[in-house]
């Protein structure tokens, strides 16, 4: 028995060494260990930039030095010195009408348009709503609160005043009823409340003015109207004089009167002061003057500034705000409407010299500070982001984590940009709040794309943005012809941007048109160099019929202004004429460029057939390969930047070659004959394409065939005669529908996108746009001994979910890279997966983020010249260095397919799938389905906390991470509902949990996916309130005592509290904001806290007693003691010894 089982050890041994012997080779993606968790990521927003949008009111706490915007949609900007800047939300989206500072306090009232009224508390860095109140039966107009009152006014459109305690937010009995306030006689209401105030001298009587144009002075105490005024014109708005004697009106005719506090049936004085005097000697109409304001200087004449009140005719067209200082008048025009405006003073008494210094200014689309102090009242230079909008923004960028040299070399060549005009006074008016000095750890830089083909430079780092740069790309073309057929507004405006922080290259593209700019600090004359091309794939109606035989293009033949030379074309003679047809013509000659980006070359899209040609989808560039790659609609074109020439120009179905997986649906009516490739190019030399030709199959640059001309690449020619099809617009993002299931053997292949949810790739597609690039040295093929090594790729992904390898075979560095020829060939892979393909990375076998390999950037020499840039390429020798995590590798040994063990990973994510892909051997090592009932609108591998994962950005408001490689889900977090084609257009993630989006056209959005970023938030805002002391009263002189009995005390506790009685039920109903129970939770706190110290101290005090008795007692005893001591003492003191 013994000998039995010792075999059978023996034996079980043999096959555990047998399996241990074998080879089998490792999976290097169960090796990686992957350090983010769910607990490393939280979503929240983080600061808000730029013009708040639709503003409706404005306001400034004069001691705080504290301004607050309000707008349409209900959110509230606060704004202090450059740095302070907080966005709060209402609940609702009702529009805020009016803001109310508790000057001094920390506090202040905001007035919505569902007649709520919201205290907020801005003591912390974050605000909180502490009470609202809702009125239910009368709608909200106007309100006012008195200086250090907590007792706040409320008119309503019933002509109603009603009082609230600001405290508790809870309505006094003391009502004034319209029907109180007018003349008995009067048998007509007078309007809704348009203003409320209290006398500056005298707080018991409440100035109130209905729109009407009636005017109560309204006896608080005696609760009776004491003087009544009445205007023939509605009234807009009323300002005291300091003094409390005068008061001033504005109205709709654009007129101002003013009037004292006796009563008299006309005002003191009315004037119209833009008025013209008619050919009948009377005043023509006026503008109403929306708001008056009348202001005090103690050495000088007092000021009136008001808003409107031009003349109807031409000239009054503009928006103003007129000064009025004495005798002289200044009309200072805006560039916008006026919505609102508040004047800068001094001090916050209003029975005081003001001395105003300011006048900020709220437009609807700027914001406007204007210096009183200075001659000819100048603007202050605005600190804030405001300009964002200056045109509106049509593309964004966002890099954090970029070189630190950047921002310096943004400002350097923007600080020449700095507009003039600006007052000369030092010191920006709004210096309120405290912006903590906390250094950023990395920069952080923004690019708009704007639609008059602007872009703009940020400095975004921490929780400011500045900006740094301007470039202007409408001034390399043509000024266009304004046409009835023109449909395009904005033939410049930008539409997709690229930056490659290392070398400073920049790509912009339009609509359709590629830009490549180049860094530079020094000037230079430039002659702009350009190329003219097309991207058309077309067939005709005979490929419908079933019996038809048609080959299948290549991606070999290639011209310069067709798809594919395979591709059928009739020869028209009026098809000639419209390859020239381009949307934007690009300026001949040399112009002089300023330091900063300069351009090198520019791509332009020609017409087809009298159809516009696809927009551009997506663009690249690459400084080590010297290449730019752009795709739009129809195909792909990849351009040698360096040679100055057009390597390839596809249509889309061209690149699949043999191996398209779809019946591509005829794309003109009419029927064409097929032409061969010697048809095509039957015209003389000249009009034959240099860009390409076919050389053994493959793409490659023809200065190897033309060398002894200098750059004839640079003539573009008509094409030959072909005819293509229209073009069809691209689907927007909000149009998407429901994609194609499909799939094939290989894991984690499968198509498609369509605008069908039952396209296959047996039905017909009309075309396949190019949504995805990327430049890579990766591996091209599965098999294959010589090919078993990284070479350069350009990894192309498309809107029905292809991805497909281009080789790029480039020259040796140096002179040679300059004149031999870049070889671009198919690699014949190709993925499929199911939607459009949105992003591309790679990794190595370490799951280590493979960066894109780029060059450091170096200034070159001025380029006057193409030759003289061709010898500074070749002198500077800015070789082909390439920076990859791979490079410290060898090159692995030609072997079989079965013991090659991976080295990459290639993540692909699509609208609806992810799929992590090895390489070489192009297996699917994990996959994941994204979303089934939506679609992936941005998605990005960035770098977080010294790993990399792939964050989504779905349409249903999800925003998704998953882990690399394993594409495990780490966070899913509903955040921000896909509603509008903005936030689609320009939302993007960055590395270090960055990302931002275009909240409205006016205000960008930061986010933060970081919880290290959400934890460390509050230490980075600014502060809003600081402690500070309230400027001293006015001191009254003894003979302005004497003779106006100075200003009178009012008791409103007396008034108001409750003595006065109950408020009608159900006329407001108050609600508690979370600041309120944030409050009673801290006072909670606070509570608990002094009730134990008041426990300690009667323990304690219980103790000192307890000690104080036993200290008597002690004490007690003690003379107890010394009493009996001394009476021993007295009794035996003369006796002697021998007597005791």
């Amino acid at each position: 028995m013994s000998t039995v089982k010792g075999k059978r050890f023996t034996l079980k041994g043999v096959l555990d060494g047998l399996r241990s012997s074998v080879s089998t080779p490792p999976k290097a993606e169960m090796e990686i260990e992957e350090s983010l968790r769910s607990e490393h990521f939280q979503v929240c927003k983080t600061v808000r930039h730029g013009f708040p949008f639709q503003p409706t009111a404005v306001a400034f706490d004069p001691v705080q030095h504290i301004l607050a915007i309000g707008t349409k949609s209900g959110s509230l900007r606060i704004l202090g010195r450059p740095g302070v800047d907080c966005h709060c939300v209402h609940d609702s989206d009702a529009a805020i009408i009016q803001i109310l500072f508790l000057v001094n306090e920390g506090a202040l009232v905001t007035v919505c348009s569902d007649d709520s009224l919201h205290l907020w508390n801005y003591r912390q860095k974050r605000p909180e709503i502490v009470h609202s109140l809702k009125f239910q039966r009368e709608r909200i107009t106007f309100c006012h609160r008195p200086f250090q009152s907590k007792w706040l006014y409320i008119g309503t459109e019933r002509g109603n005043v009603h009082i609230v305690n600001i405290e508790s937010f809870i309505l006094s009995g003391y009502v004034i009823n319209w029907n109180k306030a007018i003349e008995l006689s009067r048998k007509t209401h007078p309007g809704p409340v348009v203003h409320l105030s209290d006398n500056p001298i005298d707080a018991s009587k409440l100035l109130i003015g209905f729109e009407s144009g009636t005017i109560v002075l309204w006896d608080l105490k005696n609760k009776i109207a004491e003087t009544r005024y009445s205007s023939p014109e509605a009234l807009r708005s009323i300002a005291w004089h300091h003094e409390g004697k005068q008061f001033m009106c504005s109205h709709s005719d654009g007129s101002l009167t003013t009037w004292g506090l006796k009563p008299t049936p006309k005002p003191m004085n009315s004037m119209f002061p833009h008025a013209k005097l008619g050919k009948d000697g009377k005043p023509d109409p006026c503008k109403p003057i929306t708001k008056v304001d009348w202001k005090s200087i103690r050495n000088g004449e007092p000021l009136v500034i008001f808003s409107g009140g031009m003349s109807y005719d031409r000239a009054g067209r503009t928006p103003s705000i007129t000064v009025m200082n004495g005798r002289s008048t200044t009309v200072l025009e805006m560039e916008h409407n006026v919505v609102d405006f508040v004047v800068l003073c001094e001090t916050p008494w209003s029975n005081d010299f003001q001395d105003p210094y300011a006048i900020v200014v709220l437009l609807q689309n700027d914001l406007v500070v204007v210096d009183l102090t200075s001659p000819g009242y100048p603007c202050f230079e605005n600190p804030y982001p405001m300009d964002l909008h200056e045109s509106p923004v049509t593309a964004c960028q966002y890099y954090a984590d970029c070189p630190p040299d950047l921002i310096p070399a943004f400002y350097s060549v923007g600080s020449k940009q700095k507009k003039t005009g600006f007052t000369e006074k030092q010191g920006w008016p709004v210096q309120g709040g405290e912006w903590p000095t906390l250094a950023c750890s990395y920069p952080e830089i923004i690019i708009t794309g704007h639609a008059d083909g602007s872009l703009k430079f940020w400095d975004a780092s921490a929780v400011t943005l500045q900006v740094l740069y301007k470039l202007k790309t409408a001034k390399i073309f043509e000024k266009p012809k304004k046409t009835p057929e023109s449909q395009d507004d904005d033939p410049f405006a930008i539409q997709m941007i690229y930056m490659c922080s290392e070398s400073r290259l920049l790509c912009v593209a339009g609509a359709s048109h590629c830009m490549l700019f180049k860094f530079s600090k020094q000037e230079a004359n430039l002659d702009i160099p350009f190329l003219e091309t097309s991207i058309v794939y077309e067939i005709y109606d005979d490929l419908d019929s079933p019996e038809y035989d048609y080959p299948k293009p290549s991606l070999g033949l290639v011209t310069q202004t067709s798809g594919s030379m395979g591709s059928y074309s009739s020869n028209t003679s009026d098809s000639a004429k419209s390859d020239h047809t381009t949307s934007v013509k690009v300026k001949t000659g040399s112009r002089k460029w300023s330091a900063g980006y300069q351009p090198d070359l520019v791509c332009v899209l020609t017409w087809v057939d009298g159809e516009p040609p696809g927009n551009i989808t997506s663009i690249l560039v690459n400084s080590t390969y010297g290449l730019m790659a752009f795709g739009n609609e129809s195909g792909l074109a990849i351009i040698d930047f360096m040679q100055r020439t057009c390597l390839l120009n596809l249509g889309t179905p061209d690149l699949y070659g043999s191996m398209d997986p779809y019946q591509r649906a005829p794309r003109s009516p009419r029927g064409k004959k097929p032409q061969n490739a010697e048809g095509v190019g039957q015209n003389s030399e000249e009009s034959k394409s240099p860009t390409t030709d076919q050389i053994n199959g493959v793409c490659m640059s023809p200065t190897s065939l033309k060398q002894k001309k200098p750059h004839p690449e640079l003539k573009r020619t008509k094409s030959q005669g072909t005819t293509r099809a229209k073009i069809q617009k691209a689907q927007s993002f909000a149009s998407m529908e429901e994609h194609a299931n499909g799939g094939d053997k290989s894991d984690g292949v499968s198509f498609s996108r369509s605008r069908s949810s039952s396209m296959s790739s047996l039905e017909n597609v009309s075309k396949e746009a190019i949504q995805s690039l990327m430049f890579a040295d990766s591996y091209t093929r599965k098999t294959g001994r010589e090919d078993n090594f990284t070479c350069p790729c350009l990894w192309v992904g498309t809107s029905l979910g292809s991805v497909i390898v281009i080789v790029l075979n480039l020259p040796p560095t140096g002179e040679q890279r300059l004149t031999q020829p870049v070889i671009v060939s198919p690699s014949g892979t190709i993925f499929r997966l199911k939607g459009a393909i949105l992003a591309m990375s790679f990794l190595d076998c370490n799951g280590v983020l493979i960066p894109s390999v780029s060059e450091t950037w170096k200034e070159s020499p001025q380029r006057e010249n193409r030759d003289s840039n061709e010898k500074a390429l070749k002198n500077s020798n800015i070789g082909i260095q390439r920076q990859m995590s791979l490079s410290n590798k060898p090159r692995i040994s030609p072997t079989s397919s079965t013991e090659m063990s991976d080295r990459q990973f290639v993540i692909i994510c699509s609208e609806k799938q992810g799929r992590v892909m090895s390489l070489p051997s192009q297996t699917c090592a994990y996959k994941v389905k994204i979303t089934e009932t939506s679609f992936v609108v941005r998605a990005e591998v960035v770098a977080v906390r010294d790993s990399v994962c792939l964050m989504c950005y779905v349409a249903n408001g999800h925003i998704m991470a998953f882990s690399l490689p394993s594409l495990k889900p780490i966070l899913d977090v509903d955040f921000l509902p896909l509603t509008d084609y903005r936030v689609a257009r320009t939302f993007c993630f960055s590395n270090s949990g960055h990302a931002l989006y275009l909240c409205s056209p006016t205000e960008v959005q930061k986010i933060t996916y970081s919880a290290d970023i959400s934890e460390t938030l509050n230490d980075m805002l600014g502060d809003l309130f600081l402690a500070c002391e309230t400027p001293d009263a006015p001191k009254q002189g003894f003979f302005k005592n004497l003779f106006s009995g100075g200003p009178s005390t009012l008791d409103r506790e007396e008034l108001f509290g409750e003595n006065s009685g109950k408020a009608s039920k159900g006329l407001a109903k108050h609600v508690p904001g979370s600041g309120l129970q944030h409050l009673q939770a801290q006072s909670g706190a606070i509570g608990g806290e002094i009730a134990r110290a008041r426990m300690a101290l009667v323990e304690r005090g219980e103790k000192i007693g307890d000690l104080d008795d036993k200290s008597a007692q002690m004490l007690s005893q003690a003379e107890s003691f010394a009493q009996a001591a001394h009476q021993i003492m007295s009794r035996y003191k003369d006796k002697k010894w021998y007597q005791f």
